[in-house]
């Protein structure tokens, strides 16, 4: 069915939903997915029979998947899959890819049902969407995948371009607008910088001045920033850019752009020692000058906090509760829109904790403590509404289309 034209039924209060942009990352250097296979869906209990619902939500828990519907927040399906699982956009409007031990599943979330897509492989690991195409990495194998993921409406597996890295890795690729690969170089031990292909497969750019390098991001004007432990790597127009960071370790893991901005926000550590450093800064990269902009939020922060809003603004849910939004040219809090109880950062990357998704005006804030779900208008700041959920969820995600 044409995944444009499918008429979907919808429940509760709408709330306003626009252009979109999402975060995917990873908690550490080893951020693979263990978890069972197995499944079982089943309605929630005050939902009956599954319909279609629009722009879906999906939130892990200990043994399995809620899918909610993206305006009223009513749980409408839950799917057991037992272990611990991850979630990430696919790039339409309708399904999500599920990390699995045994590789990438592909949820129809819309029509809440595992589909038989699969992209197996050990170790799944980064989940990138781009100009249209959705990448996929392995990290057991270092093997890429890389689809439309409007193909997906048509019920099969979509074909694929792939590429296999000269070594396993935990590690992250992109296509670009052009069709060029950008894909990370490294090995089980160590990761040292990027490469780029063009669409025929020849290497026509390196660097391997990056030393763990950690995922991707996308600027406006098609700038890609990859984290190193001394800064990014930013590619842009054909050749790669170091940005600095102004400590000899600072590093910068986990990054959110946006197309309505040429800033990255990042993450940034400056202790190589900590067991779990807790954070209370972010970096700002400018694509356009190669500056790098530290901004200290006074709270600490997760690998799950950062995102960016309709406009381009730099999102960063705090352990004091709070949503801070900040102006990435001027880097400077904005405002501070309470939306959970004060937290802290737990030592296991894979332990609950708030998480941020935002699509469109929307952001989504998850609050395990409390097994709730809270949804805030990023222009006004308010809370437009908030569910109690069966169980304590982990990662949060959705549909999200055309970026």
């Amino acid at each position: 069915m044409n995944h444009a034209i499918r008429n979907r039924t919808v429940t509760g209060t709408a709330l306003a939903l626009a252009v979109s942009t999402a975060l995917t990352a990873c908690g550490t250097d080893g951020a693979s997915t263990p978890s069972a296979s197995g499944d079982k869906a089943t309605a929630a209990p005050s939902t009956g029979a599954a319909v279609d619902v629009k722009d879906p939500l999906v939130a892990t828990f200990d043994g399995g998947l809620h899918i909610l519907d993206g305006s009223s927040l009513d749980l409408v399906r839950t799917i057991e899959m037992p272990g611990f699982n991850r979630v990430n956009p696919a790039g339409d409007e309708d399904h999500v890819i599920v990390s699995t031990d045994a590789g990438f599943r592909v949820l129809d979330a819309s029509a809440q049902k595992l589909t038989d897509i699969a992209f197996p492989g050990t170790k799944p690991g980064h989940v990138v969407r781009h100009a249209g195409r959705t990448a996929l990495f392995t990290d057991g194998t270092g093997r890429v995948e890389v689809f439309d993921p409007h193909d997906l409406a048509n019920g099969g597996k979509p074909s694929a371009r792939t590429w296999t890295a000269a070594k396993p890795h935990h590690g992250v690729a992109v296509e670009l607008a052009g069709g060029e690969l950008l894909a990370t170089i490294g090995d089980e031990e160590k990761r040292t910088g990027a490469l780029v292909l063009d669409a025929r497969g020849k290497e026509i750019a390196r660097s391997e001045n990056c030393p763990g390098v950690h995922g991707e991001a996308a600027a406006q004007g098609e700038a890609i920033a990859v984290g190193c432990e001394d800064g990014v790597l930013v590619h842009k127009d054909g050749a790669f850019t170091k940005v600095k960071s102004p400590d000899a370790y600072g590093r910068i893991g986990n990054q959110a752009g946006s197309d309505a901005s040429p800033v990255i926000l990042g993450d940034y550590k400056n202790d190589p020692d900590a067991e779990l450093e807790r954070p209370t800064r972010v970096s700002l990269v400018d694509t356009r000058t190669a500056g790098l902009r530290l901004v200290d939020l006074g709270t600490s922060y997760s690998f799950r906090s950062l995102g960016r809003g309709p406009h381009g603004e730099a999102l960063v849910l705090g352990t004091d509760g709070a949503l801070h939004v900040i102006d990435p040219e001027k880097g400077t809090v904005q405002k501070k829109i309470p939306v959970v109880g004060a937290w802290q950062e737990p030592l296991d990357w894979q332990q609950p904790r708030p998480t941020l998704f935002v699509r469109d005006h929307t952001a989504y804030v998850s609050e395990p403590g409390k097994r709730a779900l809270h949804a805030v208008d990023l222009e006004s700041g308010k809370k437009l509404r908030s569910v109690t959920l069966p169980q304590s969820t982990n990662e949060l995600s959705g549909v999200v289309a055309g970026h």
